[in-house]
């Protein structure tokens, strides 16, 4: 038997389906679609990360149009730097409220990694914060796959630095596995002589 991290009931009810039900994704999975040929350094593509963050949204009851279809696309102007941005403006209504929460989670131009995390905790809005805990969600659970030790130190650095503060200001269930699965990575870590190598 599978070991559950969480102990919690499905996030998904009969309302959340109804409420999901309305939800056109398909022409945002239209557009997530450019990001088939970026690859991940986990293995896979972008595309494939892009629908795993929807995956961890909807796991923890987000059932919000914005959010969902942000999610969706939420790397493609960072990794696409000369994708056409009125194409997911027209893509329909709510177009430009998702271009604009894909700015907010998208590291600008000349932007620090460092800077760039502390815009999301200080400035940008509670579902921007969402989008990048889930975000770094399944990019730790990739982790998983990765054997480059300085990356996955540096991975589990600002996380622990920057995205465990930001889910306390807006999911603490969140919070409680983005901390499992780091101590999970330094555990690899440890596991590995690398803390010691580096110390040396």
């Amino acid at each position: 038997m599978e070991n559950c991290m969480r102990t919690v009931k499905p996030a998904m009810d009969n309302e959340k389906m109804e409420l999901l039900k309305k939800i056109s994704l398909a022409p945002y999975i239209f557009l997530a679609t450019n990001l088939i040929p970026c690859n991940r350094k986990a293995g896979g593509t972008c595309f494939r990360h892009q629908i795993s963050t929807l995956g961890v949204l909807i796991e923890y009851g987000y059932i919000d149009a914005v959010l969902l279809k942000a999610s969706v696309i939420h790397d493609l102007i960072e990794d696409k730097p000369d994708f056409d941005q009125n194409l997911i403006r027209n893509c329909d209504s709510d177009g430009e409220k998702v271009l604009k929460l894909v700015h907010e989670v998208s590291k600008q131009s000349g932007e620090s990694k460092a800077d760039f995390l502390k815009r999301i905790i200080e400035k940008e809005s509670y579902k921007a914060k969402v989008l990048k805990c889930a975000d770094r969600i399944s990019n730790l659970i990739e982790l998983g796959f990765v054997t480059d030790a300085e990356f996955i130190d540096r991975t589990c650095s600002d996380s622990e630095t920057f995205i465990l503060p930001m889910a306390l200001q807006v999911d603490y269930s969140m919070f409680l596995e983005i901390l499992s699965l780091i101590e999970s990575r330094q555990h690899y870590l440890e596991l590995i002589g690398y803390y010691n190598k580096k110390s040396e």
